[in-house]
């Protein structure tokens, strides 16, 4: 999943705003509800007193000064300040972006370990390592959305499952393409996404962690809408962590590229959408064979 992320702004805006533990918890990574905005806010939790544990608070950096939406979709996310007055407030230009995630602690999802490089080297025993640097693009593995479909990727392997042309749309930072090419080696992979910066942002992390540069297909496009990729298809495995308006209106596309017995792999979407997006699929010949929640968040498997 990604999103177009501008690091350099002429002056940024921060609206400050206090929250609970568990509210701060749920947005201490990324946070796809954001992305309907054009320029979405980087978001930096924080606890300012360790002897009020459940007393945290919200930082929301803003590129320009802030509009009224995009101020009420912050203040959504923290029902518990809903009687708050704040204001945002001009503050020095820095790059939030990095700045708020450059120190994210380590992720472990299956047999994944996913760090920045403030945490090189704290990898456990045996546990697949991938170095995802903060930055301009969606997929550091730190939202529920990557970390469910690392499991479930991780949960296919274990299974026993083998994969010849696996394609990941919507790769963000190429996370979940590296995790499915430790688990399945000997295929041919592509990845793709809308916005061309991730595609760059996969680019730079695939020489970071030691994947040749043609190991796989980096294409910028709306879902597979480019001549290399439809030319790779079909797909026995479709992974697809983006929105639950995208991943419905891209339901013909995906279901259409994927071989008969192949699996599709989708992420991005909130629990009350899960229905929706499975009946898309259904229509189109898919059945449901498993799924995995991480809070709000489900990653969904269908099968050919």
């Amino acid at each position: 999943m990604s999103a177009e992320w501008k690091t350099q702004a002429p002056q940024s805006w921060k609206l400050t705003l206090p929250c609970t533990k568990a509210e701060a918890e749920r947005l201490a990574g990324e946070v796809p509800e954001i992305e309907i905005l054009d320029n979405p806010p980087v978001l930096m939790t924080s606890e300012p007193d360790p002897d009020r544990p459940d007393d945290w608070q919200l930082d929301a950096y803003f590129e320009g000064e802030p509009e009224a939406d995009a101020l009420a979709l912050v203040r959504s996310l923290v029902p518990s300040a809903a009687a708050i007055a704040a204001a945002p407030e001009p503050v020095e230009d820095q790059d939030w972006v990095t700045l708020s995630q450059a120190f994210l602690e380590p992720i472990r999802a299956g047999r994944f370990y996913v760090h920045t490089a403030a945490h090189a080297g704290t990898a456990p025993d045996g546990a697949v390592t991938f170095h995802i640097e903060a930055g301009r693009a969606f997929g550091t593995g730190h939202h529920e959305t990557t970390t469910g479909c690392l499991e479930m990727l991780d949960r296919m392997a274990g299974e026993g499952l083998r994969f010849d042309r696996v394609i990941d749309v919507g790769t963000g930072t190429g996370l979940l393409a590296f995790a499915a090419r430790a688990l399945w080696p000997d295929a041919r992979y592509a990845a793709s996404d809308i916005d061309p910066i991730s595609i760059d942002v996969t680019a730079e992390n695939m020489a970071a962690n030691a994947i040749p540069a043609d190991a796989m297909l980096l294409v910028t496009a709306p879902g597979l809408d480019d001549p290399a990729l439809q030319a790779a298809a079909p797909y026995d495995l479709v992974i697809a962590n983006i929105l639950a308006g995208p991943l419905i209106d891209l339901a013909p596309d995906l279901a259409g590229a994927l071989a008969p017995g192949g699996s599709i792999v989708l992420a991005g979407l909130l629990d009350t959408q899960a229905e929706a997006v499975t009946a898309a699929y259904v229509a189109q010949g898919l059945t449901p064979v498993d799924r995995n929640t991480r809070g709000d968040w489900p990653t969904l498997r269908l099968r050919k």
